[in-house]
């Protein structure tokens, strides 16, 4: 009877023993998980402060397309695409200094188209017509402005009258066709905007696979021959 009370002493104890160490131990476990959560609180937030920050832009084809009807090259900013701006300020200016300078050169042989005609007064019989003394052959002095933007006209050439219509008529088909030119520059970087915001959203992956598979063909033969073919798989 002693023996079994004193072995049963010794069993409570030991259970008391271990149950203790266990309480340590996991109370040492959860502390040191609590510990290591409170020397870096910052990580977990930062990286995704670090994520939402690094978030990929994505254009709206609409506003980019709006941005570059508002202004040029206006889409190009918006869609972060920096270095096509100088390309489209540039096309645009080359096109609008064309026209401006084929203008200019227009209204100066307008001016000396009209000195064969009688102007002065509209009211006059001779109004529309040659002047006395001049006939097709005749030829006057043309003076045009050496740069498109001097207002002097320091140069002149002799035409007449049918010389003179000719190069009017040029030069005004030459700036009729700068001013199509540019407006068809503008269009094409709104579309260019448009179409690079569209690019931009398109999913590119990494994820192109392929597959062989088993394929019946009929080129030119009366019975289907087997063969095989390649899938490829875009994603």
């Amino acid at each position: 009877m002693k023996k079994c009370v004193l072995l049963w002493m010794i069993f409570l104890s030991s259970n008391h023993l271990f149950a203790q160490e266990w309480k340590k131990d996991s109370i040492s476990k959860k502390t040191s998980i609590e510990n290591k959560d409170s020397l870096h609180p910052g990580v977990l937030s930062g990286s995704d402060s670090s994520k939402k920050n690094k978030t990929k832009f994505v254009p709206i084809p609409k506003k980019a397309a709006l941005f570059a009807a508002i202004s040029p090259a206006g889409g190009q900013i918006y869609n972060r695409d920096y270095w096509k701006v100088p390309l489209v300020l540039a096309a645009l200016a080359g096109g609008t200094w064309t026209a401006v300078y084929w203008r200019v050169r227009y209204q100066d042989f307008l001016a000396g188209y009209r000195s064969f005609y009688d102007l002065s007064d509209p009211d006059s019989k001779t109004y529309g017509q040659l002047k006395d003394g001049l006939n097709a052959d005749s030829q006057l002095p043309v003076f045009y402005r050496g740069g498109i933007l001097n207002g002097e006209r320091d140069e002149a050439r002799l035409y007449n009258i049918n010389q003179v219509k000719k190069v009017k008529d040029d030069y005004r088909r030459y700036f009729e066709t700068s001013v199509v030119v540019t407006a068809a520059i503008y269009v094409l970087a709104i579309i260019e905007a448009n179409v690079a915001a569209h690019l931009k959203t398109f999913d590119i992956s990494d994820d192109i696979s392929f597959h062989i598979e088993p394929k019946m063909s009929q080129p030119l033969v009366k019975q289907p021959v087997p063969g095989i073919r390649l899938v490829f798989s875009f994603r």
